[in-house]
């Protein structure tokens, strides 16, 4: 949903704590700067996958 900016920033980093206790989450976004916090991100257009890019 549309989430002022401090309370998206709070909720990113919920999900790093969750991703750092062993879990895996999938987010879907428009917002290029959610990648910021991504380890995979994978690029749709019309339905299929464009790219799929891995960062360590």
């Amino acid at each position: 949903g549309n989430l002022d900016s401090k309370t998206g920033k709070g909720i990113l980093e919920f999900f790093q704590k969750l991703h750092l206790q062993g879990h895996t989450l999938i987010v879907v976004t428009h917002e290029r700067y959610v990648s910021e916090y991504a380890e995979r991100i994978i690029h749709l257009k019309d339905g299929l996958i464009e790219q799929d890019e891995r960062r360590n």
